[in-house]
């Protein structure tokens, strides 16, 4: 653990997902709660999943076991997944969802060298759940297994607790991030007492940021509360695309329509207007009568491809096509997720890129 100074002020910042990547982290998925009754088709999803981003970089995927591992090469040969790309790692996890659990990197340039480390935002199962002890240890494991730095996030002398599905960044100093996940002053609170200047000041301290935006909320059925990465994702540096539901009925409508009404407000680090551009929603999908947050913009950018989660939906091709224009340098391609959704978030909830030296 390192102690002392914040990374910021060392030179490290967190650079954009469209960034060179080393490696794609994911957690073999395990737990049955998660993805009631569904937990074999899942494993065929990661099989996909594995299958598209391993051409361009190691996946390192963390398991709980070595007979886990054998199961896991097991889909992923079925699959077609080049598992000799796939580092498998043993460390027992309580959930899968690596965006969230998974170490944060950050990156500075000295010289003619280039370093990462990792910053450790101690993760607590988004204040909802009880079992996340072995989830909040991955940072610490990883650091240890790469032999890179690690800070430990803090304000006010106390853990500061953060998601990577609860910020998006463009790797120039902007940072997307909603009130509602982590402004709420009564539900799912993760750093009680803290408001938004502490939340911007620690984000500053250690992810490099140099301006936050606030967006309002995210949608229905995200048990996060919250997160970014379902509504609002940048693209390239200047570009964000914006989720909206065009049925004024819809119990998304009026919540996804006050985040555009707020990003007409949006100035990027140099003072600049980002270009938005409109992603579309699939139509409602439900699960025991409860609506999923089935969104496009859940989407992973990794070397060789972004994959995009699909819902048999007609919007489907609508969402690929236009994320198709704005990644040119690397295929879009969709993936099912209408199994994955059901544990309440798809392809880059279950993600963590660790950026190239």
């Amino acid at each position: 653990m390192t102690a002392g100074r914040a990374p910021a002020s060392l030179g490290f910042s967190m650079p954009a997902e469209w960034e060179p990547h080393e490696a794609t982290w994911l957690g073999w998925p395990h737990n049955p709660t998660d993805w009631p009754d569904k937990l074999d088709t899942i494993r065929w999803v990661y099989g996909e999943m594995v299958r598209k981003i391993a051409p361009g970089e190691t996946v390192r995927m963390l398991v709980n076991s070595r007979a886990e591992e054998k199961l896991a090469r097991r889909y992923l040969n079925r699959a077609g997944a080049d598992d000799k790309r796939v580092e498998f790692i043993v460390h027992p996890t309580n959930r899968g969802w690596t965006r969230d659990s998974g170490p944060v990197f950050v990156r500075r340039k000295r010289a003619r060298k280039t370093e990462t480390a990792i910053v450790h935002f101690h993760f607590n199962a988004w204040a909802k759940y009880r079992d996340w002890a072995k989830d909040r240890r991955v940072p610490e494991m990883a650091a240890a297994y790469l032999g890179k730095p690690l800070f430990a996030a803090e304000c006010d002398g106390r853990p500061f607790v953060l998601e990577g599905g609860g910020i998006d960044v463009n790797g120039r100093g902007t940072l997307l991030t909603t009130e509602e996940c982590y402004l709420d002053p009564k539900t799912q609170v993760r750093n009680p007492g803290l408001g938004r200047a502490e939340f911007e000041t620690t984000l500053k301290k250690y992810l490099g940021a140099t301006n936050v935006f606030w967006l309002a909320g995210g949608v229905v059925g995200d048990d996060t509360h919250g997160h970014v990465d379902d509504i609002c994702r940048f693209v390239d540096r200047k570009t964000v695309v914006l989720i909206r539901e065009d049925n004024p009925y819809d119990i998304n409508y009026r919540a996804l329509e006050e985040n555009w009404d707020r990003i007409a407000d949006l100035r990027l680090e140099d003072g600049s207007r980002p270009e938005v551009v409109k992603l579309p929603m699939p139509g409602p999908l439900y699960f025991d009568g409860e609506r999923l947050p089935a969104s496009y913009a859940n989407f992973y950018i990794s070397n060789a491809a972004v994959i995009v989660p699909t819902f048999n939906d007609p919007n489907d091709r609508a969402a690929l096509g236009i994320l198709g224009e704005l990644f040119r340098d690397r295929p879009v391609v969709g993936i099912h997720a209408v199994d994955l959704v059901l544990g309440f978030g798809t392809l880059h909830c279950l993600s963590q890129q660790q950026p190239e030296e």
